[in-house]
């Protein structure tokens, strides 16, 4: 039996990372176009690219291995009963039931797995991430240059004719505003730029102001004024994975990826019965369509527990992992058990 289980996982180990390799391969591809989003906002060295990717990894990790394993347990066993072995298994006398014992070992200790990055891991890298781009944001913001097409400053658009990137000082500049009640041009001989605790405020020295609707035009002229943006929000403060659970920022979205991402670790324990309908077949006699169906099971568990949360709220877990146990326990018993 020793031998006989140590054969079966060397062969899912073979398969396995056959499928998970390519899988993360395209979803890290995935990221990358995703991080050339941001270079459009902020300038990333090779280092910080890679850095971004390092604090994704864990994400990458989660959707992956579920898929992955599920996928190369069922062609496994669908590759050796092609090549008549689990035939010559269940003619010993080996039950099924013992297929679904070996299996389920590595299954658990992938879910708990999952369990651990998504509820421990996770929190703090997303953190640390959001973190590291609102300062590469807020550098951007304060690296401000002479440009013929402009910046956004906060709701205004700025336009700078000359600039010293050193201190931060230009000359003949216009900003734009018209998101307010009455649009609003300013001019100004020179500007400076400075960072005030987090706010990042725009000096102007020897402007003019204009202020103008369907029916008023106003003129203003002044010595000093001041433009503020806020340059980032302070830094997000990790204390633990219970606090950022349970706080109540973001509290939607939190509770959504809490049932989701829940199901999605269980996943590969629950569908062990799933894996050994699928692959265990009898060549001559019967002939699945394994790929399909593989497809079609891991879109429809996705599906219900992304959705039926809508109505369920946290009772989604239970539910569709018990109908799910239910339904896959059927066609194990149905197509494997009464057969074999």
């Amino acid at each position: 039996m020793d031998k006989l289980r140590r054969y079966i996982l060397s062969n899912l180990s073979i398969l396995f990372f056959s499928i998970f390799l390519p899988l993360f391969a395209i979803a890290s591809v995935i990221f990358m176009i995703k991080l050339a989003t941001y270079t459009a906002v902020i300038q990333l060295s090779i280092m910080e690219m890679a850095k971004l990717y390092l604090f994704v990894l864990p994400e990458l990790l989660f959707y992956t291995l579920p898929i992955a394993f599920v996928v190369g347990s069922a062609l496994t066993l669908y590759r050796l009963s092609n090549d008549n072995e689990m035939v010559v298994v269940f003619s010993l006398g080996i039950s099924p039931n013992f297929i679904a014992r070996v299996l389920s070992v590595p299954a658990l200790l992938l879910s708990l797995l999952l369990l651990t990055d998504f509820l421990l891991v996770t929190p703090y890298i997303k953190i640390i991430s959001a973190n590291f781009v609102d300062h590469k944001r807020a550098e951007a913001k304060f690296n401000l240059t002479a440009s013929e097409f402009g910046h956004s400053f906060g709701d205004w658009m700025l336009f700078i004719n000359k600039s010293d990137a050193q201190t931060h000082a230009f000359g003949d500049v216009v900003l734009f505003n018209k998101t307010m009640k009455d649009e609003i041009l300013i001019t100004a001989k020179n500007a400076e730029l400075l960072n005030n605790k987090g706010v990042l405020q725009l000096r102007l020295r020897d402007g003019e102001s204009y202020s103008y609707d369907d029916q008023t035009f106003k003129k203003m002229l002044f010595k000093i004024a001041y433009i503020n943006d806020m340059m980032s929000s302070e830094d997000t403060i990790y204390r633990d994975p219970i606090d950022y659970w349970t706080n109540s920022d973001l509290r939607a979205r939190k509770d959504q990826r809490l049932i989701t991402n829940t199901l999605l670790s269980l996943f590969p324990l629950i569908s062990v019965f799933l894996v050994i309908a699928l692959g265990v077949v009898h060549a001559r006699h019967q002939k699945r369509w394994i790929y399909l169906w593989l497809f079609l099971s891991i879109i429809g568990f996705y599906a219900a527990a992304i959705l039926i949360q809508k109505w369920l709220g946290f009772h989604t877990i239970w539910v569709v992992s018990l109908v799910w146990l239910l339904i896959t326990y059927g066609f194990y018993k149905r197509l494997v058990g009464q057969r074999f």
